[in-house]
């Protein structure tokens, strides 16, 4: 049994025979979930650089070939 009352939802139901107070129930959980979901997906892009992507920055200046000679002088 396919229950798709939005576009692009698609949800089978294997097993057992629901009627379609149980379908109604179960997209409304489903589609509260997702939503849940996206919008944390949301929230995390709007703060934006994780700790892990600011640790990937460069810790120092790249060094330059000879550099240790000019700082004797």
């Amino acid at each position: 049994m396919t229950a798709s009352d939005e576009p692009g939802v698609d949800i089978r139901f294997l097993g057992g025979n629901p009627d379609a107070e149980e379908i109604a129930a179960i997209t409304a959980v489903l589609s509260g979930a997702l939503d849940e979901l996206a919008g944390e997906q949301r929230r995390r892009q709007s703060r934006g650089p994780s700790a892990w992507q600011r640790s990937q920055r460069n810790v120092r200046t790249p060094l330059v070939r000879g550099a240790w000679r000019t700082s004797e002088r």
